[in-house]
C-alpha cells in the first residue's frame, strides 16, 4: 500500500513540475520546477527498482544540466516583452510542431495495441549475474561484452572536451590569453593590498 501511495505522490509532483516548467513567465522558475520534476522521476525510478537511473537523473540531470540552465537564464539580460512578442509570432509554427507529436503519439498507442514488435528472442548472454544488484549488473554487462564500444564513447567525449578547451584558448583579437606561469610565479603581496580608509572615505582604486 505505500508503494501504491508513495508512486501517486511522485507521479502527481513530477507532473504538476512539469506544467509549471512550461507555464511559469520566470524562466528561473521554471528550471527550478524542471529540477522538482528531475527528482520526483528519480523517486519513481527508485521504486521500479532502477536506482542507477536514479543516480543518474540526481547527478546528471539535476546536478549538471539543470543547474547550467539556470546558471545560463540568471546571466542571460532577458527582454520578457520581446520574448512575448517572439512567441506569439511563433505560435503557429508551435502549434504545427505540437499536431505533428500528437499525431505521433496518437499513431504509436495504435501500433502498441495492434501488437508487439517481434525482436527475437535473448540468447541470455547479457542477464544479470545471479544475486548482484542493477548496478553491478550494468558494470559486469558494460566492463565485458561492450567494453570497447564504452571505451570508443570516452574517446569520443575525451576529444569533444580537447576540442572546446582548443578552441577557447585559441588566438582571438582584442581577447588577453591566459599567461599560466606568471598566474603561478605571482606573489601574495602583489595581489593584496591591505588599507586602512577612514570611516565615510571609502577605499580609492
Amino acid at each position: 500500500m505505500i508503494q501504491v501511495l508513495t508512486f501517486y505522490l511522485f507521479a502527481s509532483i513530477m507532473i504538476a513540475a512539469g506544467a509549471f516548467t512550461i507555464l511559469a513567465r520566470n524562466p528561473v522558475h521554471s528550471v527550478l520546477w524542471l529540477i522538482v520534476a528531475f527528482f520526483n522521476a528519480a523517486g519513481l525510478m527508485v521504486l521500479a527498482g532502477a536506482e542507477f537511473i536514479a543516480m543518474l537523473l540526481v547527478i546528471v540531470y539535476v546536478g549538471a544540466v539543470a543547474v547550467l540552465f539556470l546558471f545560463v537564464v540568471m546571466m542571460l539580460d532577458i527582454d520578457f516583452a520581446e520574448l512575448r512578442a517572439g512567441f506569439i509570432k511563433n505560435f503557429p509554427l508551435g502549434l504545427a510542431v505540437a499536431v505533428v507529436l500528437l499525431a505521433e503519439i496518437v499513431l504509436g498507442m495504435g501500433a502498441y495495441r495492434a501488437g508487439a514488435l517481434e525482436l527475437g528472442t535473448p540468447d541470455g548472454s547479457g542477464a544479470a549475474p545471479a544475486g548482484a544488484s542493477n548496478i553491478e549488473a550494468i558494470g559486469a554487462l558494460l566492463y565485458s561484452k561492450y567494453l570497447f564500444l564504452f571505451e570508443a564513447a570516452g574517446i569520443i567525449l575525451l576529444v569533444a572536451m580537447v576540442g572546446a578547451i582548443v578552441l577557447t584558448h585559441r588566438q582571438r583579437g582584442g581577447v588577453r590569453g591566459q599567461n599560466i606561469a606568471q598566474q603561478i610565479a605571482r606573489r601574495p603581496e602583489e595581489a593584496v593590498v591591505n588599507t586602512q580608509p577612514e570611516v565615510g572615505k571609502g577605499v580609492s582604486l
